[in-house]
Parts: C-alpha cells; sequence; structure tokens
C-alpha cells in the first residue's frame, strides 16, 4: 500500500526552489498545505496591490437637478432593443435630465 502514497514533488514550484525528491504520506500532505498557504498570500497581495491603484482613480459622481445625463443599457443576446441587434445596439441612451435627487 505504501506505493500508492508516494508522489513525486518535482512539480511543485512556487517561487522559492525547485525540488526533485520523493515524498510519501504525510510528508506530502504538509508540503502542498504550506504551498497552498504562500499561494493564497501571494494572491492576497496581488490583489490589494490592484484594488489599491484602482481606488486612486475612482471618484464618485454626483448629479444635480438640471444636468444631462446618459442611461448605460447592458446589452442582452438575442433581444432586440432600439431597432439594433447585438454589437451594433446602443450602449447607452439619452440624454435625460435629472428631475431631483432620491436617497441620500
Amino acid at each position: 500500500m505504501k506505493h500508492y502514497m508516494e508522489e513525486s514533488a518535482d512539480h511543485l514550484y512556487v517561487g522559492m526552489k525547485l525540488e526533485r525528491k520523493r515524498i510519501t504520506g504525510p510528508e506530502l500532505v504538509q508540503l502542498t498545505v504550506e504551498k497552498v498557504a504562500i499561494i493564497r498570500q501571494k494572491l492576497k497581495e496581488a490583489q490589494d496591490r490592484q484594488k489599491s491603484w484602482a481606488d486612486i482613480k475612482r471618484r464618485s459622481l454626483e448629479f444635480h437637478p438640471g444636468d444631462k445625463v446618459y442611461l448605460r443599457v447592458s446589452p442582452t443576446r438575442g433581444v432586440m432593443r432600439f431597432g439594433e441587434k447585438g454589437k451594433l445596439s446602443s450602449r447607452y441612451i439619452g440624454p435625460f435630465g435629472v428631475l431631483g435627487k432620491v436617497g441620500r
């Protein structure tokens, strides 16, 4: 039964070093858990870095009565909107005038 538990770890590479040795049973599980934790940490760091850059460029919009705005229409496959279908359909409709503030 031992030969079923043996795995080759030469494919496990996470930017540290390439390991070429035979690993068995619990050692393989422990090594895999450690590598998965490292990968998750690096993915979280990359996600946080991208979010911080996106947040810098993001700004909130505020409209006042009388302003003219366009309404974004999400394209739906196979649905005919405004006389066009597919890629040629309008992405925005309008302009519409803002009548008043709703909510906060």
